[in-house]
């Protein structure tokens, strides 16, 4: 089989590690040998490359397809001679707020796993480090292979929702702060729930999918490795509710930004008039006798002070209204 991008391989016989590193092209020597599974990789195939891996392993056209065409949902696909996994590794930079997530499928057959990565970021060596750490569930086989790949998957989704998590706690603590949330804080909450959304489409799918598996596939079902599949349904449970309340909150803490900063809106409003009305007594009393009209005791400096005093008391009663309404 050629290939367009150097691959993994790996060759395990009666749970125990044979063979690591060889050409894919002896991996059809060792399909058929009693008690041997296979495992082996590929990054960004050609057509060609899964065409020649098709024939070896009798995979349905659909499946290739499915391989071939990016951007799938994840999903387990069931074939008379195999299964078609398709799943997201997820990588979130806090710093920037950027959620990347990386496709990969896989074909299950009895006796081989055969990734198909999209790009170098779904890390196979972290997968195989699980493998290398739990030798001794490798008499399951294949499923002790496929285990492993979704334990990773599962694991980088948890990464992402805490980190996630974490930075909604930083808003939190910023929502009732003394300032007005800045265009960029608010500009960085709606980029988070949008990719609480994206992310969202992928971690769900993931309990159908691994629930499948219990139902439709006895070897996992009948298996000491049973606990194992069930530890990483109930991560991807996790995962997914977790996922849900953050966008939840994600979306009450938009309203409330937006209700504060109507009501802070409506608190200037009430302030600025109630100075208005304030300013409006003095201004009432001077601007009418400003006419050249004469008020009582215009002539004299009792009639001045009388006016003075009379326009500063009734400006200091409305301030002092307004304070006790909380207007001021």
């Amino acid at each position: 089989m050629a290939q367009s991008a150097p691959a993994y391989t790996r060759l395990y016989r009666h749970g125990k590690l044979v063979s690591e590193g060889f050409p894919i092209a002896e991996v059809s020597d060792h399909l058929h040998e009693e008690g041997a599974v296979v495992w082996f990789d590929l990054c960004s195939p050609s057509e060609k490359d899964l065409d020649a891996i098709s024939e070896e392993l009798g995979l349905h056209e659909l499946a290739i397809r499915s391989a071939l065409t990016p951007n799938q949902r994840p999903k387990l696909d069931m074939f008379d001679s195999h299964m078609f996994l398709n799943v997201y590794a997820a990588h979130y930079d806090g710093d920037t707020g950027d959620l990347e997530l990386t496709e990969a499928s896989a074909f299950i057959t009895p006796s081989a796993l055969v990734t198909v990565r999209t790009s170098d970021r779904f890390d196979v060596q972290e997968i195989i480090h699980r493998w290398d750490t739990s030798l001794a569930q490798a008499e399951h086989g294949v499923a002790f292979l496929l285990h492993g790949l979704l334990d990773y998957v599962v694991d980088t989704h948890f990464e992402v929702v805490q980190a996630m998590d974490e930075q909604i706690e930083g808003l939190e603590d910023r929502l009732f702060g003394e300032q007005i949330p800045d265009r960029a804080e608010q500009r960085r909450t709606f980029e988070l729930r949008q990719n609480l959304v994206t992310f969202r489409r992928v971690v769900t799918p993931m309990r159908d999918m691994v629930n499948a598996l219990f139902r439709r596939n006895d070897v996992i079902r009948d298996s000491s490795i049973t606990p194992y599949f069930q530890d990483v349904y109930d991560h991807v449970l996790r995962a997914a509710e977790w996922t849900d309340s953050l966008r939840d909150l994600v979306g009450n803490i938009r309203e409330a930004h937006m209700t504060m900063q109507g009501n802070r809106m409506n608190l200037i409003m009430k302030r600025v008039t109630s100075w208005a009305a304030i300013i409006a007594v003095p201004t009432a009393i001077t601007g009418f006798y400003g006419q050249n009209v004469p008020y009582p005791g215009s002539d004299q400096m009792w009639g001045f002070w009388t006016s003075t005093g009379l326009w500063s008391i009734a400006a200091l009663i409305l301030y002092w209204q307004f304070r006790k309404r909380d207007w001021l």
